[in-house]
């Protein structure tokens, strides 16, 4: 049941994929109503997400070595698997606040792995 609620939380999170393309990643999700704070922080979820995908391909090709492609592939997946159950703790709270701490979990972890596979690729 919690794998089914994970995944619907994360679909409604990480939906939205034209948001990609569109706003500032640097524009502040705090102002509005909920649904316009919880649709900003989907949009800044979805260029995080972007950008991370590029950097994991990235480091897939800087890798020397096949064990070494097969690891971070392993740890891509656990890193999605936390960051999912992760943020669904907080969806999981109480009131409107909840869909957006869920939010701001799935941005900012998003952004944080982004950032540290660039760095990993610029080494």
């Amino acid at each position: 049941m919690r794998v089914i609620v994970a995944a619907a939380v994360f679909s409604l999170l990480a939906s939205a994929a034209y948001a990609g393309d569109q706003g500032d990643t640097e524009r502040l999700c705090n102002s509005g109503n909920t649904f316009d704070m919880v649709e900003c922080l989907k949009a800044k979820t979805a260029q995080w997400d972007k950008r991370l995908n590029v950097a994991y391909q990235q480091a897939l090709k800087d890798a020397t070595s096949d064990k070494q492609r097969g690891q971070l592939r392993d740890a891509q997946r656990l890193w999605i698997q936390y960051r999912d159950a992760n943020c669904l703790y907080f969806g999981l709270g109480e009131g409107t606040i909840a869909r957006l701490e869920a939010g701001e979990c799935m941005r900012r972890t998003t952004e944080a792995r982004a950032r540290e596979l660039e760095d990993t690729s610029k080494q």
